[in-house]
């Protein structure tokens, strides 16, 4: 008789995003310098990664002037190298830089309790950030529980990680994700619905006619892959 060995339990995954709002520091290494200036803000973090030795790099797209953003990071002290390049409209920037205790904490989190971050991290228009991770359900909780004193979380989604949506979002351009984002934040497709292009376009910082050009390109892309 062969004796197979028991298998495993398997817990659910999560999902969970949450805005995130650090009081002391933030997860983009000049984000004080670039707080409060009217030529360049920050529209996400598409990669963050912690290193061996401490330091850490990331890929984060902005807009803006690039020679005051490329002026910023020469002269943000804890910024090891950098690298800016133009991606369309907007301006993406490689950054190698020491992470402050804030970001090392959150990033050491991710990798204690085995979350994956699930990029972008974005930018809100009130300074906060919109963070998504997926991990086992008790593991996300322990994490939680751990996020440091100085750091504000607000719970916007908890729910069982579903591959096939996450598959439907990575159909959409970094644009369109922004634009479908804002749409949901200010409740335009709520049932009945309490918010307009205009609204929209208010907090992406667009027209009203690229909104709707954006959400008609958005549902149609959408609605075709799920009628498939």
């Amino acid at each position: 008789m062969v004796v197979r060995p028991p298998v495993p339990k398997r817990e659910a995954m999560r999902y969970v995003k949450v805005f995130m709002s650090p009081e002391d520091g933030d997860l983009h290494p000049a984000a004080e310098n670039l707080a409060d200036n009217p030529n360049v803000s920050r529209q996400a973090i598409q990669h963050l990664n912690l290193l061996n030795d401490g330091t850490a790099v990331t890929l984060s797209r902005l807009r803006g002037d690039r020679t005051e953003l490329e002026r910023i990071l020469s002269e943000t002290e804890d910024i090891l190298r950098y690298d800016v390049s133009e991606a369309g409209d907007d301006l993406q920037a490689y950054i190698h830089f020491v992470p402050n205790a804030t970001t090392l904490a959150l990033m050491e989190l991710t990798r204690e309790h085995e979350l994956v971050l699930d990029t972008p991290v974005e930018y809100n228009s009130d300074g906060s950030i919109r963070v998504s991770v997926i991990g086992q359900d008790d593991t996300v909780q322990k994490a939680i529980d751990h996020v440091p004193d100085n750091v504000r979380l607000e719970l916007e989604q908890l729910s069982d990680y579903d591959p096939e949506l996450r598959e439907l979002s990575s159909l959409l351009t970094d644009r369109q994700r922004e634009i479908l984002d804002a749409a949901v934040e200010v409740g335009y497709y709520r049932v009945p619905r309490n918010a307009t292009h205009e609204d929209i376009a208010d907090l992406v910082g667009i027209s009203t006619t690229t909104v709707g050009e954006h959400l008609r390109k958005i549902e149609a892309r959408l609605l075709s892959e799920i009628a498939k």
